[in-house]
């Protein structure tokens, strides 16, 4: 199946979408068809060896409208400028029709109605001498008003020739008639005077419907602007996400820098971002740092610290710092691109309450018609004048609004999933929105969804007599040379301290077990139990294996860190629950939603973390194949479930649940199954998605109600139902008003969703750094003190050796390693970017056996600070 998106031209309401939407499914090959009244757009998805898209665009022809097929080769940015290039002219144009129909609606008005009022009027059209000067007065003024909103009649009656009749088409019979009732009068007249039959002059004088003709066209070309312009704010949010990439970026090119359209960058490309400039393509970070601001896309209001292979993403924008970043996505393929693909994707779609409205709308039309016609002849037949019963009928065609029919899904979609997308919640479709709000049951993954999914310090344990920073250098120095998942976080514990770590030699990784080193000619040595037993031969006293035990019952992973053959102490890692898991659990009971966790780890583990954050129901101990299985058993007992996740073991069950929700930072293929992408890592958004589903189904369920009954109303009484009982009849021009107050409203009423706000964060975590999660220190017996200077450097000397001729990593260790093998050296940092080293040293060491030393292997030394 292929999906292709079209372009509708001359659709007014939402008998036109329901008549191209009909037109299309009837072809031979047609899937779906999604029509989109708000947007003038048409989702179709076919089979191409059945039918094509000529074939698509002649159905929507001869149904009476115009296609075309989008072109998908074009920039995101580029066919949005398109597109407000055409809304742009369209509102002009609305612009100038309805100044001029004010213009020569004044006047109409005025002597047609100011004696009315006792304004004053020129003679000549006053008294029953004077009414054909005044109808002709009339009549000259109308046309024009005709002229100019001819658009009116030029659809309405094609459409009506086609046999499927839409709101021009009421608008123009309405005024039409009016128009031709009035031409008949001014024969009556004029006939009444060259037979000087003046009672028929007098029957008449007062059935001119010119100014009925002219107010109802200015009065829906009134609503119409209005509703345009009320419109185009619906789309704030996807056109604010349009505008956040930039026009040009600085690429680096063999003659330096140069500023090019973002157009033309390619992948591989070198684009350099200064401080407060947008960044304007997908990349990594491969010189400088900076510190950037995503909130656009994701709606984190804190920024983002990235340094050297970080991912950058386009339209996000670098608040603080310089780098280079090397282009990795263009065009539609950036983040940014496919956000607004997602967003188009589900504004474009249906939600299923909208079909209510869609049956309704296919018969609408002819029924409004038929109603009228009953109504005029129903009031001829109990004895009321001509004049009277095309009144009724005129207004019965003007009030009925199918408008607002039409616009009361899709304008609270487009709204509310643009807000969704502001704030960092992805909607693939309006199917999707609806059915979370029905959602009863909610299944949470542990790892990656209530867990970081990543380890991060919990504890640690002194055992001798030292710091928690010294345990930490040591350690970090030794896990610095590891590629071992456990040891990453150590690494960045230490940096994050800012300490500074030893040279280590003679490293040894032995896999399964650990690590061992050389610090200062000291065997120092990291890593789990069985490096304790088989290795080392090292047995653990009874009260650490007990604790060790504990440790594993709650999910935590304990790593010795030691000297020689005596135990230094242990850190403790753990793949924590990230700071706002339990709020959100908390808040999703709150709602009454049932909450369950679903998890491939052991029972034990599973159960002490759904303790931590209140949940109750937990299915532990499943194979990734048998997940999906879970959730159809909980589907099974009735319930309407949403599955959480990010893995791609997740995947199965995110495509079997009601609803797919995928943690923004898990896998591309649990984002390709899931429904609902939330694009921060936190389970707060969770809560922020269902209350926004809550929100848009309760604003679609108004304007639906408001439109049914503005018509269940209205139509009654400008059908006369209430004349005999309290002498209420409808005049045609206060039909024609609140035809258009009724769309303003309901469109109106959905841009109150502009206003909805977002669940707060609460506590955040780094998931890089895991800056905020708290680490316990404890102290156990301290038996001896065996680490002496080495931690003592206040005696050292530093030295900076400014160095020439580093190219590579492979420079840098060469160079560190003369370094260090230089007797009195204690530490030694080179860096390849400040073409430096930073030497701690004993004071006997002489700054010139350092200058020898890199000189002999082929660097220059250039200055030495002291």
């Amino acid at each position: 199946m292929k999906k292709e998106h079209f372009k509708v031209t001359g659709m007014t309401c939402s008998a036109c979408s329901r008549r191209v939407e009909t037109a299309v499914q009837k072809l031979e090959g047609t899937d779906s068809v999604a029509v989109n009244l708000l947007k003038n757009s048409m989702v179709v998805t076919y089979d191409e060896n059945v039918t094509n898209v000529p074939a698509i665009i002649n159905a929507v022809t001869e149904a009476g409208y115009g296609a075309q097929a989008e072109d998908n080769t074009m920039q995101p940015t580029a066919q949005k400028a398109e597109e407000n290039k055409a809304e742009e002219q369209e509102h002009v144009a609305m612009l100038r029709r309805l100044k001029w129909s004010i213009v020569f609606m004044v006047p109409l008005l005025y002597i047609a109605m100011g004696h009315m009022v006792h304004l004053p009027m020129p003679s000549c059209f006053l008294g029953i001498d004077n009414v054909l000067i005044l109808a002709f007065t009339e009549i000259l003024l109308v046309m024009p008003i005709i002229f100019i909103n001819f658009k009116f009649f030029r659809i309405g009656f094609k459409t009506l020739f086609h046999l499927s009749p839409n709101m021009d088409t009421l608008v123009a019979i309405g005024s039409g008639a009016a128009f031709v009732y009035g031409i008949f009068v001014i024969y009556n007249l004029a006939y009444g005077f060259s037979h000087q039959d003046f009672a028929l002059v007098q029957k008449y004088s007062d059935d001119l419907y010119f100014e009925s003709s002219g107010m109802i066209l200015t009065l829906i070309t009134v609503g119409k602007f209005l509703e345009a312009r009320a419109k185009a704010r619906t789309s704030d949010a996807i056109t604010k996400l349009m505008n956040l990439t930039p026009p040009t970026a600085t690429k680096v090119t063999e003659n330096g820098e140069e500023t090019v359209p973002v157009d033309q960058l390619q992948i591989n490309d070198k684009v350099i971002v200064k401080a407060g400039e947008t960044v304007a393509a997908d990349g990594k970070i491969v010189e400088g740092h900076g510190i950037i601001d995503e909130s656009a896309l994701t709606g984190e209001p804190l920024p983002v610290d990235k340094a050297i292979g970080a991912t950058v993403m386009s339209g996000t924008i670098n608040t603080q710092g310089y780098f280079v970043m090397e282009v990795t996505k263009v065009g539609k393929d950036t983040a940014l691109a496919q956000i607004i693909e997602l967003v188009d994707e589900a504004t474009s779609s249906k939600a299923p309450i909208a079909q209510l409205a869609d049956k309704v709308a296919g018969v609408f039309v002819p029924v409004v018609m038929t109603l009228s016609a009953i109504s005029f002849l129903a009031w001829l037949f109990l004895g009321e004048s001509f004049a009277f019963a095309l009144s009724i009928g005129i207004a019965v065609l003007v009030i009925s609004c199918p408008c607002a029919l039409g616009l009361a899904t899709p304008t609270a979609i487009m709204v509310g999933t643009g807000k969704g997308a502001s704030s960092g919640v992805l909607f693939k479709s309006a199917q999707a929105l609806e059915l979370l709000e029905k959602v009863n049951t909610i299944v949470l993954d542990k790892t990656g969804t209530i867990t970081l999914g990543k380890p991060a310090i919990t504890d640690i344990l002194l055992l001798q007599d030292l710091t928690d920073d010294e345990l930490i250098q040591i350690a970090g120095s030794l896990e610095n040379l590891s590629e071992h998942p456990l040891g990453i976080p150590i690494s960045k514990e230490a940096k994050k301290r800012n300490l500074e770590l030893y040279y280590v030699s003679d490293f040894t990784q032995i896999p399964g077990e650990g690590l061992t080193g050389s610090i200062q000619g000291e065997m120092f040595w990291g890593g789990n139990k069985r490096l304790l037993n088989n290795t080392l031969h090292i047995d653990l006293p009874d009260k650490l294996k007990e604790y060790s035990d504990n440790l594993a019952k709650q999910g935590k992973i304990p790593l010795y860190f030691g000297h020689k053959d005596t135990l230094m102490g242990m850190i403790i890692l753990a793949d924590v629950v990230k700071a706002n898991s339990a709020k959100a659990v908390e808040q999703l009971h709150s709602m009454g939603k049932k909450v369950v966790m679903l998890t491939g780890d052991n029972a034990q583990t599973a159960s002490y973390v759904a303790d931590k954050v209140g949940i109750k129901t937990v299915i532990a101990e499943v194979l990734p194949q048998d997940k999906a299985n879970e959730v159809t058993k909980l589907q099974s007992q009735n319930n309407k479930v949403a599955m959480v996740g990010d893995g791609i073991n997740d995947a199965p069950a995110l495509a079997n649940a009601n609803v797919g929700i995928a943690i923004g930072a898990g896998t591309d293929i649990a984002i390709d199954s899931a429904d609902v992408v939330l694009m921060k890592n936190n389970l707060i958004d969770v809560i922020t998605a269902f209350k926004l589903s809550k929100a848009v189904i309760t604003n679609i369920k108004e304007n639906l109600f408001w439109a049914f009954f503005y018509n269940v109303i209205g139509i009654p009484i400008a059908m006369g139902f209430f004349y005999f009982s309290f002498g209420l009849k409808l005049n045609p021009m206060i039909a024609a008003l609140a035809m258009s107050c009724s769309s303003l409203f309901v469109v109106s009423n959905a841009l109150r969703l502009r206003f909805f706000k977002p669940c707060p964060d609460g506590e955040t975590q780094d998931d890089n750094t895991n800056s905020n999660i708290p680490i316990k220190v404890t102290k156990g017996d301290v038996s001896m003190s065996f680490l002496g200077d080495l931690f003592n450097g206040k005696d050292l000397k530093k030295m900076t050796i400014h160095i020439g001729g580093m190219s590579c990593n492979h420079c840098v260790q060469t160079v560190q390693k003369t370094l260090h093998s230089i007797p009195g050296v204690h530490d030694v940092k080179v860096s390849l970017n400040d073409k430096q080293a930073v030497v701690k040293a004993e004071p006997t060491v002489d700054p010139e056996d350092l200058k020898k030393a890199v000189t002999e292997i082929g660097f220059t030394v250039n200055t030495i600070d002291l």
